[in-house]
């Protein structure tokens, strides 16, 4: 097989993530092309050859999988944010179920106890936060908003129709668009660092139903951003949304990298916070901190997070990459203490306005790297939970938690391969995986969170 050759074949099997195995019988050898399901055939371009493992890109299928369906979303496809609306939800499950269970189970060293998957309380309208971008629909084209075009980092979709937010998204996103459009400035073009329009945050609480609305732009032109605001008050005013705004926020970004960065925000409209409710406490959600996007699948996993932890009478407890101290809190009413350590300062200000909101007393939480402030925290943890970013733990931090010589170790991992990779680690040192699950708050992507309990090994075992 050669790059740039084009073939046709079946796919086999999806392995995490989003990696669909391709038998090409001519070849007698596998590609790897991404965006497919099984049992599809299809047509792809060679683009990639090392060490005798092809890569491809997905040119056509040929043929329908027999386990595919009609997405309902019109985007789909053309849009790069999900990847498996074409299948019923009960199949993405055991794809997603079946990765990960093959995944750990090459990593562990150990029989454990494997509990499936669960699913989202909801399969659509399931996300409380989006970060829509500003672009052209192709080189030069009219003004868009909405999500990067499946393979490109240039083109934008319009997604007024997304399936995976609910109405209130749409229509905020519809009206900042036509504002953006009559406004005549251009958007931030990420390759000629020239242009004004970057981004559109909305931030929904599920429980609440409050709305935060952030549209961050460069310094490099001005616009009335007063009457944006006041088009957005104006749709909840004509009914026009189901959710209340409690907030509308225009944030500065000269930075050069595409992302959503804070360099200073200024508030149009009403505060810079919301509040959102799991498992019965309350959160103040600011527009920059960490939140799991689906509030509803959140809950779902805290209670299997909890389930794993065990006792926890009379114990202290370090919750580290905390964010805003949901897991803290949900373990605080019955424990002796919670240390939670995050990098991210606004997360820690919320998580200690949000311990003191709950009546929560046994809570402290620290700002900066677990790797350095763990050495700061001078308490002695009798079990940690881990809930790092999607690389995992950092080797030196890993290297410190696993010191600490606990019983128990919970680790939330949102990228599986993370946490399959700490294992080796963690299971050099003393630990092994007990019980793993996932839990689905990603419905129509190939996101999906891993829930794993550590102990530690007994003598004997250390032996074998």
């Amino acid at each position: 097989m050669k790059k740039g050759q084009i073939v046709e074949g079946i796919v086999e099997k999806i392995e995490f993530p989003n990696k669909g195995k391709v038998y090409v019988p001519e070849e007698e050898q596998y590609v790897i092309v991404k965006n497919t399901v099984p049992g599809q055939k299809v047509k792809c371009s060679v683009n990639k050859m090392r060490k005798g493992k092809a890569e491809g890109r997905l040119l056509e299928v040929t043929e329908k999988s027999s386990l595919e369906k009609d997405s309902l979303c019109p985007h789909f496809g053309q849009c790069g944010g999900c990847t498996y609306q074409n299948l019923p939800y009960e199949h993405q499950l055991k794809l997603k179920e079946q990765q990960v269970h093959e995944m750990l189970e090459k990593a562990a060293d150990h029989e454990f106890q494997w509990d499936g998957i669960f699913p989202s309380p909801v399969e659509e309208a399931y996300r409380n936060k989006m970060e829509f971008s500003f672009g052209d629909e192709y080189k030069d084209g009219p003004l868009a908003l909405g999500m990067h075009k499946r393979g490109s980092f240039h083109d934008i979709v319009n997604v007024g129709e997304c399936r995976i937010v609910d109405e209130d998204f749409r229509q905020i996103l519809s009206a900042t668009l036509e504002f953006a459009k009559e406004t005549g400035l251009p958007y931030y073009h990420r390759m000629r660092h020239i242009g004004f329009f970057r981004h559109l945050l909305v931030r929904k609480a599920a429980k609440t139903g409050e709305i935060l609305v952030d549209i961050v732009t460069t310094t490099q032109n001005q616009a009335d951003l007063e009457s944006w605001a006041n088009r957005l008050v104006e749709l909840e005013k004509q009914g026009c949304l189901k959710g209340k705004i409690a907030g509308i926020l225009h944030t500065s970004n000269d930075s050069l990298a595409d992302v959503v960065k804070d360099e200073g925000t200024e508030i149009l409209y009403g505060q810079d916070y919301f509040y959102e409710i799991l498992l019965g406490l309350k959160f103040k959600i600011t527009p920059f901190s960490f939140f799991q996007t689906n509030s509803l699948g959140a809950e779902v996993l805290y209670e299997a997070a909890r389930n794993y932890v065990g006792e926890t009478k009379d114990k202290v407890i370090f919750d580290l990459y905390s964010g805003t101290g949901t897991i803290a809190q949900i373990l605080a009413p019955v424990a002796k203490k919670v240390v939670g350590v995050e990098i991210v300062e606004e997360a820690v200000r919320a998580a200690r306005e949000n311990a003191a909101l709950n009546g929560l007393d046994n809570c402290s939480f620290w700002a900066g790297d677990v790797l350095k402030v763990i050495d700061e925290l001078g308490e002695v943890p009798d079990l940690i939970v881990l809930d790092p970013p999607r690389d995992g733990v950092h080797p030196k931090a890993l290297e410190k938690i696993i010191g600490f010589g606990v019983e128990r170790i919970v680790y939330i991992a949102c990228k599986p391969t993370s946490v399959a990779r700490d294992l080796e680690m963690l299971q050099g040192r003393g630990y092994q995986m007990e019980r793993a699950v996932c839990i689905d708050l990603f419905p129509g992507t190939y996101h999906v969170e891993t829930c794993v309990l550590l102990g530690r090994k007994k003598p004997a075992e250390k032996q074998m």
